[in-house]
């Protein structure tokens, strides 16, 4: 069975493969490095408070990024990860949100692209101007999947929420 930090190595090879060539400034795409970053540090956040988590990086532009199912996680965990992260990246704004608007908009539940499951959220540029794209985690309690993802973002260098003007 192959280790976390196989499956890790593996999952960097298809990100870096993945990744566009053409050079960008810092911060402002979400690139194969960042995700890499992001990943990275869910999976020791994970790992810390002895949990399992599929996370799913996108880019601004709804495309997966980088994808890791850690150890003991279903398919259908993975899946799920997927779809948060679609979601957040699709509205931009984060899958608890979404949660709170479908309780508050008739109907916004059965939008396409609407996760109402805490554990996706938005990925901001590191002064929080600039959307860049969204995780989404899942395998364990709610909370627990927000907070990965939070961990994740924060261990890249990363805003979760956006810089208010004025």
């Amino acid at each position: 069975m192959p280790t976390i930090r196989a499956l890790r190595r593996a999952a960097a090879l298809a990100v870096v493969c993945a990744a566009p060539l053409s050079p960008c400034a810092a911060g402002a795409q979400l690139d194969a490095a960042a995700a890499s970053k992001i990943v990275d540090g869910c999976a020791a956040h994970a790992r810390g408070r002895s949990q399992s988590h599929a996370i799913a990086v996108y880019d601004d532009g709804g495309h997966p990024v980088a994808l890791l199912r850690m150890d003991g996680n279903a398919p259908g965990i993975t899946e799920f990860a997927m779809q948060k992260a679609d979601a957040v990246a699709h509205w931009r704004f984060s899958t608890a949100d979404m949660a709170e608007a479908a309780r508050g908009t008739p109907g916004f539940a059965s939008a396409p692209h609407v996760v109402t499951v805490p554990g996706g959220i938005p990925v901001y540029s590191a002064d929080g101007g600039r959307f860049l794209g969204a995780v989404g985690v899942s395998g364990e309690a709610p909370a627990d999947d927000a907070a990965c993802a939070e961990a994740g973002v924060k261990a890249a260098g990363l805003a979760t929420t956006r810089r208010r003007s004025g």
